[in-house]
C-alpha cells in the first residue's frame, strides 16, 4: 500500500504520455508527472518520492521537498481561506486543508501557522491542525537532564518561548534563560534544563550547568580571535552588554572567561578580555 504524506523508495516500472509509472513491492502504482521526471532514467531503477493527494483525490508522486511529512510539524503560510476552511503552503503543488474545525483560531490569509499534518482515517485524505497541543503528550516522558534536543518555538509569551520537543513533546524556555533573538518557527538545537515533577520541560539554548562552560569558552575564544583578540567585556560589564555582544547571560560569561583565564589563555582587564599570544 501507498504510504500517502510520506517519503518512499518506489521502482520505475513504465514511461508513458503523463510521466512516470512508479510502483512499491506490492505492485501498487502512482504517477510522477513529467514535471518531475529525471533526464535519465531507466525502467527498474529505484526512486524516493513523496506521495499525497492530487486535485482529483488521487495519489501522485513528486520530487519537491514538502515543509512537513506525515505525523509531523511545520510553521506553514496560509494561502487562500474560503467556506469550507484555510489552505497552506506546505511546499508541493496542491495546497494543504486546513478545515475550520482544526484551527486554534481563525486563520488569515497571509499569516504564519504551525500546523500538524495527519492522515484521516475516514476519507484517507491529508489534513492540516493548527491545534497542537492535542499531537503532544508529556505523560511518558524519554528524556533526562542535560539531553540534546530538536526544537520548533510555537509562540513567545511574556514567561518565555514555547516550543515542540523533539516533535512530540511540550517545553518551555523561560524569558530569564533566553539570550538570542528567536521567533515563531525557529527550529534548533537545545538542552534539557530540569523535567519537573508534573513532567513540564524547561529549555535552555545553551548546555546547562558545569556542561556550558567549555562550549561557551570556545565560543568566546572564537569571538575574541575573530575581533582581533580584544573584547571590551569583563566579569563586572553590564549584563545587557553582554548580553547584546556575545548572547550570553553574565554568569555564562563569567564561567567561560574563568575558564579561558584558568588556562592561561585571555588575560583579564579594567577594560575588558585579551587574548594571549601563544
Amino acid at each position: 500500500m501507498l504510504k500517502l504524506g510520506e517519503y518512499q523508495e518506489l521502482y520505475i516500472v513504465r514511461d508513458t504520455e503523463p510521466g512516470l509509472f512508479l510502483a512499491n513491492a506490492e505492485e501498487d502504482e502512482v504517477l510522477l508527472p513529467n514535471k518531475y521526471k529525471p533526464e535519465d532514467f531507466a525502467i527498474g531503477e529505484p526512486m524516493e518520492v513523496f506521495v499525497y493527494l492530487d486535485y482529483d483525490e488521487r495519489p501522485v508522486a513528486t520530487t519537491l521537498h514538502p515543509y512537513l511529512t506525515l505525523n509531523t510539524f511545520g510553521y506553514l503560510h496560509c494561502a487562500d481561506v474560503n467556506e469550507f476552511g484555510a489552505f497552506m503552503d506546505w511546499g508541493v503543488q496542491k495546497q494543504l486543508f486546513v478545515p475550520f474545525k482544526e484551527q486554534a483560531r481563525p486563520m488569515k490569509v497571509g499569516n504564519w501557522y504551525i500546523v500538524y499534518l495527519s492522515l484521516d482515517e475516514v476519507t484517507n485524505r491529508l489534513v492540516g491542525s493548527s491545534k497542537t497541543n492535542k499531537f503532544l503528550d508529556n505523560s511518558n516522558l524519554e528524556l533526562e537532564k542535560y539531553d540534546q534536543v530538536e526544537i520548533l518555538v510555537t509562540h513567545l509569551t511574556e514567561k518565555g518561548a514555547n516550543a515542540i520537543v523533539n516533535g512530540k513533546y511540550h517545553g518551555l524556555i523561560y524569558i530569564d534563560d533566553i539570550f538570542e533573538d528567536i521567533r515563531t518557527g525557529d527550529r534548533m538545537k537545545a538542552f534539557i534544563k530540569k523535567v519537573r515533577e508534573d513532567n513540564k520541560i524547561d529549555i535552555v539554548l545553551q548546555h546547562p550547568g558545569y556542561r556550558s562552560i567549555e562550549p561557551n569558552a570556545n565560543y568566546v575564544l572564537d569571538e575574541l580571535k575573530a575581533a582581533g583578540g580584544f573584547l571590551p567585556l569583563h566579569d563586572k560589564s553590564d549584563p545587557e552588554a553582554i548580553k547584546n555582544e556575545l548572547g550570553l547571560s553574565k554568569k555564562s560569561f563569567k564561567k567561560a572567561i574563568g575558564s579561558l583565564y584558568k588556562d592561561k589563555q585571555i588575560t583579564i582587564k579594567e577594560d575588558g578580555i585579551e587574548l594571549i599570544d601563544n
